[in-house]
């Protein structure tokens, strides 16, 4: 034993580093696998996610789009409503107006109505007088 402890590593002994070493090298065949297919991995995942954040952004694109064009419809339509809630105002101040021009009127009338022979035409202010005609003359007489 001793010419072999000092000779070298006995057999025993290289049988374990060469199973270890077998061992390790094993190991590190596995990590590098693993390692490349964690590397492909996310080589995959940063692949779908930049076709994903493509899609997005042409989805959003057109999303922005809509809301542009949605937009642009409403300022039309405020404006529109706009104007008409001006011609609304000032239909209604006409119509307040003309409301009280008739009724001024209408208070007239009936203070003015028995001294104001314009306003009851069908009772003239001058007496009937009767008119005859006469043939021969082709004059009317009074």
């Amino acid at each position: 034993m001793s010419s072999v402890k000092q000779g070298g590593f006995s057999s025993e002994t290289e049988e374990r580093y060469a199973m270890m070493d077998e061992k390790k090298r094993k190991r590190m065949i596995s990590n590098r696998e693993s390692a490349r297919r964690s590397r492909m991995r996310k080589q995959k995942l940063v692949h779908d996610l930049t076709e994903e954040v493509g899609r997005l952004q042409v989805e959003n694109n057109g999303i922005m789009g809509k809301i542009d064009g949605i937009t642009e419809k409403y300022m039309v339509f405020a404006g529109e409503n706009n104007v008409l809630r001006a011609q609304t105002m000032e239909l209604t101040d006409r119509l307040k107006a003309l409301n009280e021009v008739i009724q001024n009127y209408e208070m007239r009338r009936v203070e003015n109505q028995e001294s104001d022979p314009l306003l009851k035409p069908w009772q003239l202010p001058c007496s009937m007088q009767s008119i005859h005609a006469s043939s021969s003359s082709g004059f009317f007489q009074l």
